[in-house]
């Protein structure tokens, strides 16, 4: 478990894909799994970009590091959240890691977010901003999604 000061720094570090490799955006029940590093190679972190299989619009974007400390992620569609207090938060929302919760935690959307709701190419370009992943990975559009 991260002390809160740690994962906030974790995930404002820059990250980068060094791979130059190029990936297709996951079709129906797909995923994509991103290996990034921060600048120096000292930290590893993935990028995760799961697709729904029966509900097509239900897409997780989240970026961990150390492996298994979700630092974020972003739930569109699907069922609303319940957090640790009880309060309900519907789809989508995002995830933060909170000391001693891990990612148990929901909250609204942040407005950068919204702004892009209709393109999931667009959402995920913003996500890996707001994860200050800066040098991103070449993710092809795919004709349906």
């Amino acid at each position: 478990m991260l002390a809160q000061q740690e994962a906030n720094a974790l995930l404002t570090l820059e990250k980068y894909d060094f791979s130059n490799g190029e990936y297709k955006f996951p079709y129906m029940g797909g995923s994509l799994r991103l290996s990034l590093q921060s600048m120096d190679k000292k930290e590893t972190f993935n990028l995760d970009v799961t697709k729904g299989y029966i509900a097509l619009e239900k897409i997780t974007f989240q970026t961990r590091a150390r492996k298994a400390v979700v630092l974020v992620r972003l739930d569109i569609e699907g069922p609303p959240h319940r957090n640790p207090d009880g309060e309900e938060i519907t789809c989508p929302h995002i995830h933060l890691y909170r000391e001693g919760y891990g990612d148990k935690w929901a909250y609204p959307l942040p407005d950068e977010l919204k702004l892009v709701l209709d393109s999931p190419y667009d959402l995920l370009d913003r996500f890996m901003d707001y994860c200050h992943i800066i040098g991103k990975p070449l993710i092809q559009r795919e004709l349906f999604i």
